[in-house]
Order: structure tokens, then sequence, then C-alpha cells
């Protein structure tokens, strides 16, 4: 039987296997617990899954030379989704490494303490499920206090960097293995605030869970096909509480889940929570919310009515499918500017570059605009400007040198794509209400990644229409804020629940207003 040797952490694991011409090198190591980030769900569309590899493999296809390049492949660089185990290997995966550098901060709403279960209760969590992480508070129910937070990628990501994928890999037989990474990532993280703090997870006595429609039904291990064709009519809201052994939650036995409602089915509990943090809908002036994110959900209160919509960002925004985008790791350029005739950038921790993160991809894009390197249509100018010495090229097209990092003529496009469903979004909710940008009062900006980002390279790009920046408003991780007043004052649970049933939902994919503004905001803004 033939082995494949596996080198993780200093370590050399030898694990023996049947060859199967039907599995990819991916499959294999994930049954032997190594963890493979699949964004695009293993379709060798993202090149994220690369290995270097040695012995008996299945020849490169195609798809492997266009992302990696002959260079690459020389040097026994495969991606996992794509090659085949023929005989004995020995494989070292490289992968981002490290704990998350960015944890969103919460801004609270007033509270009234008394605890979501009542008063007995010892410590609490909330936690909320992004697409793409994790995050998780720990607080002590009697005070008020929070004594621990921290959070982890979403490890549903070997099945697909966004809803749409994941919900595929649930209706192909997924739907327990999905469901099983989200509780372990959850048990795991309430495990280590538990810890930090000094106490068991079993003196834990209540957790609200928020994310958005598809997160919780990937919790819960619902079938999620009523999310996956029209008229997307979700037959489950949640808004509910249950008991830990429901869902397999690690805390006191004889503990509180509850799960916030959802709005709709591309509206989910993670706005409800977003929504009910700022008081948005108590708002008695035009209020505008958008939780930047693989999804972009928007919200907007307009004489007493509560109007919702989700626009399909994609991942890009967050480094997933640019060539060399990554998450917020040590090493991920955060910020590039433009000073004195000079294009520069930092890295999260001030480690080597080795990647791109979403903050420094909405920067970059801006600096390669007021630099001349990029032109309204989003093409790499490859003459006419002062930074000549940074072009280069990838596929036969030109790319950009931003250090050691590149960003590709097909990353522009894919930025392109991600800002313009995000405006397009904004407008098309406007329009709905029938108000302009300028006569909204208040702009919030949730999520963890909108945390962190340029709210002038938001506006140079179009992500934001322009009259807003000045009504901006940073919440940080808003749903988070939102379950951790639910976990403090059980009132809100009821306030939320009423919220999400009396908003509103546009639906954009039928929308001629969306398509019209989501064709025009593709160019990039003039100066």
């Amino acid at each position: 039987m033939p082995f494949i040797k596996l080198q993780m952490d200093h370590m050399l694991r030898e694990i023996p296997y049947e060859p199967d011409a039907a599995l990819p090198l991916s499959d294999l190591l994930e049954s032997a617990g190594v963890s493979i980030n699949k964004p695009c769900a293993g379709t060798g569309r993202c090149g994220k899954c690369r290995v270097q590899v040695t012995g008996e493999l299945s020849a490169p296809t195609g798809q492997e030379l266009s992302l990696l390049g002959e260079e690459a492949l020389q040097n026994g660089i495969r991606l996992a989704c794509m090659a085949h185990a023929l005989g004995d290997i020995t494989v070292a995966p490289l992968q981002e490494q490290g704990a998350l550098a960015i944890e969103s901060g919460v801004i609270l709403p007033e509270i009234s303490l008394s605890p979501l279960g009542g008063n007995n209760g010892r410590y609490g969590a909330a936690i909320d499920i992004g697409t793409t992480t994790v995050a998780a508070y720990l607080y002590d129910l009697a005070s008020g206090r929070c004594w621990a937070k921290g959070g982890a990628p979403n490890p549903q990501a070997v099945f697909g960097a966004d809803v749409i994928s994941r919900i595929e890999q649930s209706l192909a037989g997924n739907r327990g293995p999905l469901s099983e990474k989200i509780v372990d990532c959850i048990n795991t993280l309430l495990k280590r605030l538990a810890q930090e703090t000094g106490i068991s997870n079993r003196e834990i006595d209540c957790v609200v869970i928020t994310g958005n429609t598809t997160m919780l039904y990937l919790l819960t291990a619902q079938d999620p096909d009523c999310l996956s064709h029209a008229p997307f009519d979700a037959g489950c809201l949640f808004g509910e509480r249950l008991s830990p052994a429901e869902l397999s939650i690690d805390i006191c036995p004889d503990g509180l889940l509850y799960l916030p409602r959802c709005i709709s089915a591309f509206v989910g509990a993670d706005i409800t929570t977003a929504i009910l943090s700022c008081g948005l809908w108590q708002a008695d002036r035009p209020e505008l919310l958008l939780d930047i994110g693989t999804n972009g959900e928007i919200a907007l209160c307009h004489d007493g009515r509560l109007l919702c919509c989700s626009t399909a960002a994609g991942p890009a925004l967050e480094g997933a499918g640019i060539y060399m985008g990554m998450t917020a790791l040590p090493g991920a350029i955060d910020h590039v500017y433009l000073t004195g005739g000079k294009i520069t950038y930092t890295t999260i921790g001030g480690a080597e570059a080795k990647g791109i993160c979403g903050s420094g991809i909405l920067d970059a894009a801006a600096v390669l605009l007021d630099a001349g390197m990029l032109d309204e249509t989003g093409v790499i100018l490859e003459e006419d400007h002062d930074f000549l010495n940074m072009i280069t090229e990838k596929d036969d097209q030109p790319a950009v040198a931003i250090g050691p990092v590149i960003l590709t003529q097909k990353d522009i496009r894919a930025i392109q794509l991600a800002k313009s469903a995000i405006c397009a979004g904004i407008l098309t909710l406007l329009d709905t209400a029938g108000i302009q940008p300028d006569e909204v009062a208040s702009f919030f900006i949730a999520g963890g990644f909108g945390n962190y980002i340029s709210i002038p390279s938001a506006v140079r790009i179009g992500l934001i229409p322009g009259p807003l920046a000045e009504k901006a408003k940073i919440l940080g991780n808003a749903a988070a804020a939102g379950a951790i007043a639910t976990l403090l004052q059980e009132s809100n649970a009821g306030a939320s629940y009423s919220l999400a049933e009396a908003a509103q939902t546009a639906d954009l994919s039928s929308s001629p207003i969306f398509m019209d503004h989501y064709m025009d905001c593709m160019m990039f803004p003039e100066s």
C-alpha cells in the first residue's frame, strides 16, 4: 500500500492510502485530518490549495498551468484539488499560518442588565458566524463584563468561500460535515475563551449565535434547498431557543442557545442583530447600514419603514479569488499609500509582505487610479505614468507589483464586480425609498472588514456613493454587538424578533433598477 508522507509543523507523518483516480489529493489530505483551504470548493479556480509535492502524481492540468505557471510546477507546486496521487508521495501544505490578526471590536448599545435565560446564569457567550470568520465573546452575566474574545477562520471554507458554494456542497451530501465543521469551531473557541478566563466551558450557561441565514441553516444541519432557487423562500427564519444538546454545543447541559430571527433567505440574523445594536430600526430620519462582506447586506430606515437587501459581492474584498489575496494574517498588506510621488504599503504585524487582504485591496485600487496606472474602465496602463517600474505581467496581461505582491488584471476585474454590486445595492435601496444619498442622515458601516477600510479609498473606487462619506460611522462587528446586547438584556430577543418580522426585503435579482446601477457602477469614478 502506498503512503502519503506529510510534512507539517516540523514533523513527518506517514499515511497509508488506497489510490483512487476519482479522489483528488485534497480529499485524501482532508480524510487524514488536514484542513485544505478551498475557497472555490475544489473547482481549480482560486489557486489557494497549493501544496509542494513530490512522488507519483497525475500530470498537471491546464488549470494548474494557468494558475501556477511552469516554474512553480517544475518546483513541485501543485493544486491539491486538481492533483491525483498515484503512488508514494511527500506533501507539504503551503497555506496561511497563524492566528487571525484582526479581531473586530464591538460598540454596544445602552444595556439594562437582565441576562437571557434569567439572573442565575454565570457566564454567557455571543458568537457571530461569518462566511469567512467566526468571532466569539465571553461575558460575566452577573456584571456584564467581557472576560475574553477571539476569532477563527470559518472552517467551512474547505467547501467553498461563499454561501452558494456551501449550499451546493450541502445539497451534494455534505450537510453533516458542514455542520460538524462549524460546531467544532464554536466548541474550540468557547473552550479557549473559558481557559483564558480560568473557568470550565461547562460554566457557560447561555450562548447567542448570530449569522446569515445560510450559516444558521448549515449550523443546524437543515436542508438548504429552499435557499438555492427562486423564490428563495426560507422555510425557517429561526428566532428560537434550543438546548445545547440539540446542536452538540459543549456548555452547561442545562444551558440555553438562542438563534436570533433572520429577515429573509439572504438577509440574515447578523443584520437583525446589527440593526438592533445601532438603533437603526428606531431612527426618526433616514439612516443606512452596510455590512461589507462576502454578502453585502444593506438596511435602510426611512419614514417608519425598514428596507433590506443582500447583494452578492463575492469574496474578493476579503482576499479570496485574488491571485495573492489572503485573510488578515501577519504579512498581509493592509494599507497602500501614494505620498510624495511614491507608493508605499504597510503589512499586518510589520511582517514581510506575502499577500494582500481586503483593506489593502481597496487601498491598492484607489492608489492605482490616483497614480494614473489604472483607467476608469479598470485597465492596467503600461505607459504614460511615473510608475512603469511597477508594471509586470501575469498570464500575458499587465499586472502591478506592490513590493513582492502582484495585483493582476483579473484581480482588478474581481474588485470591480464586488464594488459595483455593493454600490448598486445601496443606490437601489435608496431609489426604492425615494431618497437621494445626500438625504441620508447617518451611514453605519459594520463588519470586521468594514472596521479597517479607508473611507476615502472606498469612495475613490466607487464602493460607496461620495455623499455618504461624511455621514459614515464605523461600528466594528455590529452583528456581534447585537448578539451581546441580546445575551445581556433578554428583552432584546423580543425586540430583534419584532424588527426582523417587520422588515421588508428588496429582491435585487429581478430588479431592472439594480441592473442599471450595477452596470453604471462597474466603471471607476473620475478623480
